[in-house]
């Protein structure tokens, strides 16, 4: 199989895998229990966090481990406060969680975006009022790859931030951004980003699924979500899960050890494949090479079916998707696609390519020689 949707899942890696096995079975204690082989596993434990906050210029006890993205993102919308006026601002290219999160809070706005799916910094600053309390855009999108101005908008948040101080206004003003996609194949560091709630994600760093993390700022007071024993500093209870923290953290580390040769590599088969495909009738390629992650190679085949041409390629052992996984398993059309300003014909037709780890140069040989045959196929079949 070859297999080009990263952006969905990566495999775990070996050494991920290996570190996780004895967890589940000789050293399976309770972290929380008292006795000298539980404690031995809340120290792996909390290396583990440690592990995962030094790669983004953290410290674990800023971590709060979730399930994933999702819960991250959602425990970080805890900060809203309910049933009140509060503004929430997001981007147009953000995961259906956030989008969603945004919905719940009420009083939220879309920040428009280029072309490329890039944020527009002017309508940021138009949209941004003395109400506004959350801000949430992601470091690149899930579907075009684009990479976000991040250290650009924290500097915007820093400058409202001193105005409202100086005009004795009370309200807060609080910046999140959903990293999950960039983790891994580009640097993550805080210090450059001035983010106040970071979102992180296992499963796109060739670790295991279901395990992700929010980094928390120092003045930020979050409302659990899931109450109990008061885990992960009482914010989200539940026994630990201590195999999938080993499996992120070892993953992790690993991926930041490669991250220049790893982006080095993708981004030499992306080039190899924009010029293998550049031939395929009306084809449009989305997003800027110039600020896209380097796996990314979102395209558009107007007046084609993509789900038909992703069926044909199942069938010769080949994976892609028409976008983000929990849209396109919706049948929902891509609100994504649509800010950028595709009409339906060519959101009908756009496919997301993302390689990783798995891709070798001769697969983006066949998988070009193999797209090609299929459009063929159903070019002729509509005339």
């Amino acid at each position: 199989m070859i297999y080009l949707d990263h952006a969905a899942a990566t495999p775990v890696s070996e050494k991920a895998l290996k570190a996780m096995l004895p967890y589940f079975s000789e050293q399976f204690y309770n972290p929380s229990a008292a006795y000298l082989p539980a404690v031995e596993i809340r120290h792996a434990y909390e290396n583990a966090k440690d592990e995962i906050a030094h790669v983004i210029g953290a410290k674990g006890a800023d971590l709060v481990m979730t399930s994933g993205a999702t819960e991250s993102i959602n425990l970080a919308f805890s900060l809203i406060p309910t049933n009140s006026d509060a503004e929430v601002l997001i981007s147009a290219v953000e995961h259906a969680a956030v989008l969603e999160n945004a919905k719940r809070a009420g009083n939220y706005q879309i920040i428009d975006v280029d072309n490329n799916g890039r944020i527009l910094i002017k309508d940021l600053r138009n949209k941004l009022t003395p109400k506004t309390q959350f801000i949430s855009i992601c470091l690149a999108s899930s579907e075009l790859g684009t990479i976000q101005p991040i250290s650009e908008v924290a500097a915007i948040v820093h400058e409202e931030r001193t105005r409202r101080a100086i005009a004795s206004e009370n309200t807060p003003l609080y910046f999140h951004c959903d990293a999950s996609q960039g983790l891994g194949v580009m640097e993550v560091k805080l210090n450059r980003m001035g983010v106040d709630l970071l979102t992180i994600n296992a499963a796109k760093v060739y670790g295991p699924k279901g395990v992700g993390a929010l980094y928390v700022g120092h003045n930020v007071r979050l409302q659990p979500l899931t109450v109990g024993g008061g885990q992960e500093m009482g914010l989200r209870s539940g026994t630990e899960n201590v195999p999938a923290v080993i499996g992120f953290a070892t993953a992790i580390t690993e991926a930041e050890k490669h991250i220049n040769s790893e982006r080095k590599r993708l981004m030499d088969l992306k080039v190899k494949l924009h010029r293998l495909l550049e031939d395929l009738p009306n084809i449009k390629y989305l997003g800027n090479i110039k600020t896209q992650l380097a796996g990314f190679m979102p395209i558009c085949l107007p007046g084609l079916d993509a789900e038909r041409i992703i069926f044909a390629l199942e069938d010769r052992g080949i994976c892609i998707s028409t976008g983000a996984a929990c849209a396109a398993s919706k049948g929902v059309k891509s609100p994504t696609l649509r800010a950028i300003g595709l009409s339906d014909e060519e959101i009908a037709g756009s496919l997301r390519i993302t390689m990783g780890k798995l891709n070798t140069e001769e697969d983006i040989v066949e998988f070009s020689k193999n797209l090609h045959e299929v459009v063929a196929a159903e070019l002729k079949r509509l005339s």
